[in-house]
């Protein structure tokens, strides 16, 4: 029935205005649904906008395998319930309820929306072969409308785009926002939970909520805390945020002029509250006591006991029918050609045609044989290497023809049969990088082939090499190129004939074939067995002689070649094959053809039945009466069934018979299986599909499969059903197995895989008993099927497609079929889509990736990607891993259409799709993880003391050498104060140097000998004393240089306490002048030291931005201090008195000052000059920053102590000359070294490419015993030993390099110095250490990480190892805190609100039981001791400190804890372009943020390897991946991560990202 003209018209009316978006998609589904109401019957509780089709869906009955069907039936009266489109309307059912839900979107930075749509403007089909039907598309949709070009309400249109671009308007509001209170906004967002569908995940809403809540509480424009971010308000879900901000503020004219940048992270305790239930693991009850969980098992899914199970009987294996006798048959294939080449010459074999669908040239038998002839001799004949022939017969040779010449294809094959050479079709390669021509080059190696086969203008179009010669293809061997059209081809003498023998079992030819994994097998076909596949053809098609065929398919493989190439000959029939370039250009082309010739048979694939229908409209004079075959070669593919039907209904008034269309099954390996001469269609249930059980579809209406037969066994055949897995057992009569075929037709072996030969060509079938069924071996065909009634063969999916999740198995195809269901064709492209799985976690999970059209919108595809998922879940019962869009026309194309899977698959795994829209969803899919960790009941002191006896375990405690039993001339030990200790110096040794400074050029920048900077301290406490009291805290603020060494020992003089502080960066104010702003507050300052230029900084306006400058303390600059002495040098009366403040930010981003007392100074100096055996002759060189810890120590105390010459080097200058710090070294024959870890990093990345150039500058490291890293963290084993490994070329010892390790409670706890044994490494399981458990393993086990011991305990040092809960010791090699007790500890933190108390047992603690006398500092970090076999210097067993990372930085992720490097190392090493990393948990979820290093193409492309490396190295599943721009990571003087800083950069909108996934 068709429409009335007009209602054609509004329709087309309807689609224009959607394309333009002058409507919406509901206003259009509701005019479209009046306009046809009248049209079509009521289909009871669909949508009328869903009824695709005029038919009715009628109630579906039971239909047993059983029952006979009547097969004089006519024709056109099908049952209704086996219509094929039953599958788009199941699917349209099952998203009817999802009608109007809309899925929030992630948030994309606009440059990588412009790029992708940009990039995709390409037109669908320009660059090479694909299966789609772009080019058909009605003029109409082509010119839609670019992304948000509707005509909405102008203020929430003004609102909407600028949450999509990224505002950066301050809000400036009245108190209207912050009037709504945290009760109403919880309040509003249980409304809104209830409104919203349950589709959007809850993280989303919630934090999204959570951006406004905080958007609410900022009322006034306030300072960011850390405002190092590019402040932009980014909206990750656009259209669910302006839904919400609706919600939460009712529109207001002014509202929508201030949308603001969230500057505050507290967030309603009710969302909060919603929000930590949200990931919690359930708890599941103890069963034991306890339980040893070292082996974490994933969790295994048990079988469902419902699921269904075959019932039926064994089935027995079907036979065709016998293959008749032929009178006159040809004894070979090379006979037939023989004999029509010579009787009928002048019959027409095969015509070509051009692009523009005429025919080019008509091949006749004559000419077929004579130039095959030709050929043969001139290959046996006329080509040889020094005089010997270059083939001999049985050699193989490789054909390579473009699609569109079949002619020249068709004589050399025959040519190469005549000669008794071996055929090798190939495709054509087009480029160097070709997907799968690797393994096609693998393919030719193993075959031996030399020769390769073209045409001469073939040969023209191939990449060259630069001599000229065609180019050696990766992984190809090496080819002569020989040219079948040229002037070598010659006539042989009248004497020579072909040897023309009766078909053999020696191979005729191969054919190649691509696995699921992308390798490439040849399948070689015997002289026998393809004359009898062609008998076989014959008989099932009843081909009769001189017939006309049109075949559209590729004539070099499969059914193409079996019917186009080779039972053709043997018929004498006529071909017309039509080239792939010309259905791209008329996809009529064939039908055309079919009339003109009145073809009796055509051979096509159900996307030429598809495409020909999309342009059907302008042909008017076709008809398709003549036709009595029309073989549909991919016949088992689920849309075949559906093709088939449309064109059938649009093509049976042009003459179309439907008992024409024959769908035929067919493999590589067992070429045709079967072919249709009726029709039985079924319909299946996919959930008794996906346990390979065959339930003709009753109840469910939504998943269910149709499925039509692909008909007779071939003649001559044997088929039966085994299972998959394991031994080939036959299958019940419902249940779905791999289809195996036994005949003298079949492809013979996988050539040179005698292996895999066996398993699939020489299968034996056997019963249930264990008996064989026969003792002739069977083929497996890799398709899986069934025998249904009529013993008519039914295919439901292909080994290839096959993914099995969670033991059910799932067919790719479809999937696919699901995908299209789903509005297709609006938003992706029909032929375009990939579906296979990855292996993640012990388990497939699904992936499904298509091509996004140019002119579909962001939220538009984002809208059909959650329905998509929200359709495979309803219809498969299976969730989808990850659903990628890549731009158009950028998928790897098989040679004829289609998508390379194999190439998609590997591109996926490499991280090289570049997709612009992708949606991942673990959460739904992972259903195995480990169960989350119970704490076990804890266990009493006593039982921990015995059961380290019983267990024959020493107590986890060491120490450095004793301090008092070291004799040596010591002449500082004298004094009490450092300060003392310089004036004796410089008396004692006035001119002896201390300090020499370097710049960025590497000369000297200033210096100071023991007297020179006395005199300097002493001009600053003179300028002091006048001013201030004792005690009085001075802050110091000076840039690296003796400036602030001699002005610390000036306020030492004075009695003032020093606090250093790094100056701030002149062109980042705002970020580093806060900091010096808290440090001078916080430490109670009364007075700032510094340099004239940074006292101008500290109040220029440009400061006055960032902080309050009239609130800073006394200010004085030390540049031109007067010559005089200070009257007297102030005294200190006891050695426990105060001596500096030392101030850093820890890593969770919290600053502390630890206080430092005279004592503690002293013996720090002196712990350290023992270790490293520093006296006055000696000299160091330290690349360190002088503000902190132990770099503080060794830049101004140490070198006074000791004696020794300190070469300082900023870390600052190696930004503009890398090499300094490593030249200084080897110009001053240094013997030992400090650096920080970004220094080693700086050079490591650097100059790892010049160690030539400083090698002729003659820079040598061989002079250096040890090269010390400090570091508060756990050793940085890789970026050690890349040092070492790139620097051992400049002499750098690989046992120099070690690092060192301190704390806030004690800055000096380990260090290599000089004596001692190597640093030792261990390997310890990773997975154990979740557990808080120690256990080592060997280099190179599953999991192990590496661990370095921090250097050797100092001198005067005690430590041990205590759990952190009961405070009790632990045993050698058990993981617990490290506690430290050494007389350089410091005594407490300075804080300005008096919380000491809180902090007072990390300075003073005692051991719950044992040595409960002794007084501990609490390191905070988690560690262990173990006694190794080397000795250390006083000749006892060496103990190493192994550090495992901080207590606070830990993450406590489903009972277990994680360490954020371990996760970090794993997201860095998954792809090349991650720059770095970082992690924390936001509300119970794990974010990772990576830095790109790279084009924002591949940024999409980071999601799904980050969520995959996490998921299968530490069984997480990630919430959150943000890609950022290089440098977006905070990071510290000491090279370590502000991952507190990056966490509230996140949730104040303030990153920047380029992509932010919310992983569902």
């Amino acid at each position: 029935m068709t429409l009335p003209a007009e209602v054609r018209e509004k329709l087309a009316e309807l689609e224009l205005e959607l394309s333009e978006g002058d409507i919406t998609q509901k206003g259009y589904e509701k005019k479209r649904g009046k306009l046809l109401a009248p049209y079509i019957p009521q289909i009871q509780g669909v949508d009328p906008s869903l009824q695709i089709d005029n038919r009715i869906q009628a109630s579906s009955q039971a239909v047993h395998p059983g029952s006979k069907h009547n097969k004089s039936r006519a024709p056109n009266t099908r049952d209704e319930r086996f219509r094929s489109d039953l599958h788009t309307e199941a699917v349209q059912a099952a998203l009817a309820k999802y009608k109007e839900r809309k899925m929030p979107m992630p948030s994309k930075r606009r440059s990588v929306l412009v790029q992708s749509s940009v990039e995709a403007c390409t037109p669908p089909d320009t660059s090479s072969a694909s299966e789609d039907e772009g080019s058909l598309r009605r003029q109409g949709r082509l010119a839609t409308s670019t992304p948000y070009q509707g005509h909405g309400h102008p203020a929430v249109e003004h609102w909407f785009n600028r949450v999509i671009q990224g505002s950066s308007v301050t809000t400036t509001n009245t108190t209207a926002h912050a009037a709504l209170n945290a009760n109403s906004t919880a309040l509003t967002f249980s409304l809104l939970l209830s409104v919203l569908p349950s589709s959007v995940p809850f993280l989303l809403i919630s934090s999204i909520s959570q951006s406004i809540c905080l958007h609410i509480s900022s009322s006034t424009a306030s300072t960011p805390r850390y405002s190092s971010f590019p402040c932009l308000y980014f909206s990750p879900y656009p259209c669910l945020v302006m839904f919400i901000f609706l919600l939460l503020f009712p529109p207001h004219p002014l509202r929508f002029q201030c949308v603001g940048v969230p500057v505050n992270s507290r967030v309603s305790s009710k969302i909060q509250q919603l929000l930590n239930t949200l990931k919690r693991p359930k708890r599941p009850p103890l069963r034991e006591f306890f339980v040893d969980d070292f082996e974490e098992l994933l969790d295994v899914q048990e079988p469902d006991p419902n699921q269904p199970k075959p019932e039926g009987q064994q089935m027995s294996p079907l036979e065709g029918d016998h293959l008749g006798l032929v009178n006159k048959w040809p004894p070979s294939l090379p006979a037939a050609l023989q004999r029509w080449g010579t009787t009928q010459p002048k019959s027409p074999c095969l015509t070509a045609l051009d692009n523009a669908g005429k025919p080019v040239y008509t091949l006749t038998y004559g000419k077929l044989w004579t130039r095959s002839q030709k050929l043969a001799y001139t290959l046996l004949n006329k080509l040889s290497t020094r005089n010997e022939p270059l083939l001999m017969p049985g050699d193989r040779v490789a054909l390579v023809f473009p699609n569109n010449d079949p002619v020249m294809f068709m004589v050399a094959f025959y040519g190469c049969l005549l000669a008794e050479l071996v055929p090798v079709p190939i495709e054509v390669p087009l480029t160097r990088k070709d997907a799968g021509s690797q393994q096609i080059g693998f393919l030719l190696g193993s075959c031996g082939v030399t020769l390769a086969l073209t045409t001469d203008a073939c040969q023209k179009g191939l990449p060259k090499a630069q001599t000229g010669e065609v180019a050696t293809f990766k992984g190809w061997p090496r080819l002569l190129w020989f040219v079948t059209d040229g002037k070598h081809v010659v006539k042989p003498p009248k004497d020579w004939h072909p040897p023309i023998r009766e078909a053999s079992n020696d191979i005729a030819y191969i054919e190649y074939k691509t696995s699921k994994e992308g390798s490439t097998m040849g399948i070689t076909v015997s002289h026998s067995a393809m004359l009898a596949h062609c008998h076989a053809l014959t008989q099932a098609c009843c081909y009769t002689e001189a017939e006309t065929i049109t075949n559209v398919l590729d004539f070099k493989r499969e059914a193409g070649l079996w019917h186009g190439v080779l039972t053709s000959v043997m018929n004498r029939m006529h071909v017309i094959s039509i080239p792939y370039s010309l259905m791209k250009v008329n996809p009529l082309s064939w039908i055309q053809k079919v009339h003109t010739y009145k073809a009796r048979v055509a051979v096509v694939k159900s996307r030429d039945m598809h495409w020909s229908l999309l342009a059907q409209r302008d042909q008017r004079d076709i008809s398709l009466s003549s036709l009595r075959m029309l073989i549909v070669a991919d016949g088992a593919n689920p849309w075949s069934i559906s093709s088939c039907d449309a064109f059938l209904n649009v093509f049976q008034a042009r003459g179309l018979r439907p008992e024409v269309i024959c769908p035929c099954a067919s493999s590589s390996e067992a070429m045709t299986v079967a072919i249709r001469s009726f029709l039985l269609i079924t319909v299946l249930s996919m959930g008794g599909l996906s346990h390979s059980v065959i339930r003709v579809d009753t109840e469910e209406k939504l998943s269910v499969l149709t499925v039509q037969d692909v008909g007779q066994v071939m003649p001559g055949a044997v088929v039966c059903v085994v299972r998959v897995e394991g031994t080939p057992y036959l299958c019940q009569t419902d249940e779905v197995g791999e289809i195996c075929v036994s005949s003298g037709s079949t492809g013979v072996a996988y050539y040179g895989l005698p292996g895999m030969t066996k398993n699939v060509f020489e299968t034996i079938p056997v019963m249930s008993s264990g008996v064989p069924i026969s003792d002739r071996p069977f083929t497996r065909t890799s398709l899986l099927g069934f025998v249904g009634p009529d013993n008519l063969v039914f295919v439901v999916g292909k080994m290839d497609g096959l993914m099995v999740v969670s033991g059910r198995r799932h067919n790719a195809d479809d999937v696919v079929a699901t995908a299209l269901a789903v509005e297709p064709m609006k938003f992706v492209y029909r032929g375009r889509i990939a579906v296979f799985s990855v292996s993640v976690l012990h388990d497939e999970r699904i992936v499904v990736v298509a091509e996004q059209r140019p002119d579909a919108s962001e939220e538009d595809s984002f809208q059909w990607m959650s329905r998509v998922l929200q359709a495979i879940d309803s219809i498969h019962q299976v969730g989808v891993y990850c659903l990628a869009l890549v731009p158009a026309n950028t998928l790897p194309k098989a040679p004829l259409g289609g998508i390379h899977i194999s190439e998609t698959k590997q591109r996926f795994l490499e991280g090289a799709l570049h997709p612009c829209n992708v949606l991942m969803c673990p959460h739904t899919c992972v259903t195995n993880l480990p169960k989350p960790r119970q704490k076990q009941p804890e266990v009493g002191p006593a039982s921990m003391i015995v059961g380290n006896l019983v267990a024959g375990k020493r107590i986890a405690q060491a120490c450095g050498r004793d301090v008092a039993q070291l004799e040596d001339n010591d002449q500082a030990r004298k004094f009490l104060y450092i300060q003392d200790v310089l004036q004796w110096r410089a008396q004692a040794t006035p001119d002896h140097p201390l300090f020499l400074v370097l710049n960025a050029k590497g000369t000297v920048a200033s210096t100071a000998s023991c007297l020179q900077l006395h005199k300097r301290a002493e001009r600053v406490a003179a300028a002091l004393m006048g001013r201030l009291n004792t005690g009085d805290h001075v802050a110091l603020v000076y840039p690296p240089g003796i400036d602030l060494i001699a002005t610390f020992y000036g306020c030492l003089y004075a009695g003032c306490v020093p606090v250093t502080v790094r100056p701030p960066h002149p062109q980042n104010l705002a970020t580093t002048l806060p900091t010096v702003k808290m440090i001078v507050e916080v430490s109670k300052s009364v007075c700032i030291l510094t340099t004239q230029a940074i006292m101008k900084l500290l109040k220029s306006k440009e400061a006055a931005a960032a902080v309050d400058i009239k609130s800073w303390p006394m200010v004085l600059d030390t540049d031109d201090l007067p010559r005089k002495k200070s009257p007297q040098m102030y005294k200190p009366p006891t050695p426990e008195m105060l001596a500096y403040l030392d101030f850093s930010v820890s890593t969770t981003g919290i600053l502390a000052g630890v206080k430092m007392s005279h004592a503690a100074t002293s013996a720090l100096c002196r712990s350290i000059k023992l270790q490293c055996e520093l006296y006055p002759s000696r000299q160091i060189a330290i690349c360190l920053d002088p503000y902190c810890g132990l770099g503080f120590a060794l830049w101004c105390l140490c070198s006074v102590y000791s004696g020794h010459q300190s070469i300082l080097v900023p870390p600052l200058e190696l930004e503009s000359n890398a090499s300094l710090w490593l030249a200084a070294v080897s110009q001053y024959k240094v013997r030992v070294t400090f650096c920080s870890y970004s220094v080693m990093e700086m050079c490591t990345k650097g100059l790892g490419s010049q160690t030539e150039a400083l090698r002729l500058r003659n820079v040598n490291l061989s002079c250096v015993r040890t090269c010390m890293v400090v570091a508060e963290e756990r050793p940085r084993i890789a970026l050690t030993q890349s040092f070492s490994k790139i620097f051992k070329d400049l002499g750098l010892s690989p046992r120099a390099v070690s690092t060192t390790f301190g704390c806030r409670v004690n800055v000096a706890i380990c260090l290599q110095g000089t004596a001692g044994p190597d640093p030792t490494t261990v390997y310890v399981d990773m997975r154990a250490l979740r557990h808080d458990r120690v256990r080592l393993v060997e280099r190179g086990s599953p999991h192990s990480l590496p661990l370095m011991e921090s250097g050797k305990i100092l001198p005067g040092v005690k430590v041990i190892i205590a759990n952190t809960e009961t405070k009790g010791p632990l045993g050698d090699s058990h993981l617990g805190e490290v506690w430290v007790s050494s007389p350089h500890n410091a005594t407490g933190y300075y804080t300005v609100y008096g919380e000491e108390a809180l902090h007072a047992d990390h300075f003073n603690t005692k051991l719950s039981f044992g040595d409960t006398q002794t007084m501990w500092a609490r390191t905070g970090y988690l560690g262990f001791l173990r006694r190794t076999e080397l000795t250390d210097a006083s000749g006892e067993r060496h103990d190493a400190l192994y550090v495992v990372g901080s207590l606070d930085e830990t993450l406590e992720l489903r009972g277990m804890r994680y360490h954020p490097i371990d996760i970090e190392t794993s997201v860095i090493r998954s792809h090349k372009s991650i720059a770095e990393c970082a992690v924390f948990t936001w509300t119970n979820l794990l974010v990772v943020v990576v830095e790109l290093e790279g084009s924002e193409q591949e940024a999409l492309d980071l999601v799904a390897l980050v969520t995959n490396v996490v998921l299968e190295e530490h069984y997480l599943i990630v919430g959150v991946v943000v890609v950022v721009d290089p440098g977006v990571i905070p990071i510290n003087s000491r090279g370590e991560k502000q991952r507190m800083h990056l966490r509230d950069g996140f949730l104040a909108d303030q990153l920047d990202p380029i992509y932010v996934a919310y992983n569902m």
